[in-house]
């Protein structure tokens, strides 16, 4: 068990993703991500391994990521930030969005 104040450390914001790229230099099928996070986070990189989905659904869709981690390498690109999603039955990860429209950057609580 945690504590409430423990989970409040980490910062998980809302953002939209803004570019794709295939990640071929990744050990796992990954994309490079550019994702918005609105005027007091910025546009930060992160690389997920959210195959799954195609470039085309990913642009301009919103997802959950933590970004108060520490930068992390990840073959040769610095990944900033952590997208976050649940699996489905087969195991393919499945992002996360509310259900009505909020502002990106927000945070969750």
């Amino acid at each position: 068990m945690i504590k409430l104040e423990d989970f409040q450390k980490v910062d998980i914001r809302l953002g939209k993703i803004l570019e794709v790229e295939d990640f071929k230099e990744a050990k796992n099928p990954s994309y490079k991500l550019k994702i918005d996070f609105g005027p007091e986070i910025g546009v930060k990189k992160s690389s997920a391994q959210i195959t799954n989905y195609s470039k085309e659904e990913l642009k301009g869709k919103f997802v959950l990521a933590v970004v108060n981690f520490p930068p992390k390498q990840v073959a040769n690109f610095m990944s900033e930030v952590l997208v976050v999603g649940v699996p489905d039955k087969k195991g393919n990860c499945v992002l996360l969005k509310p259900d009505k429209e909020v502002d990106i950057g927000v945070r969750l609580y």
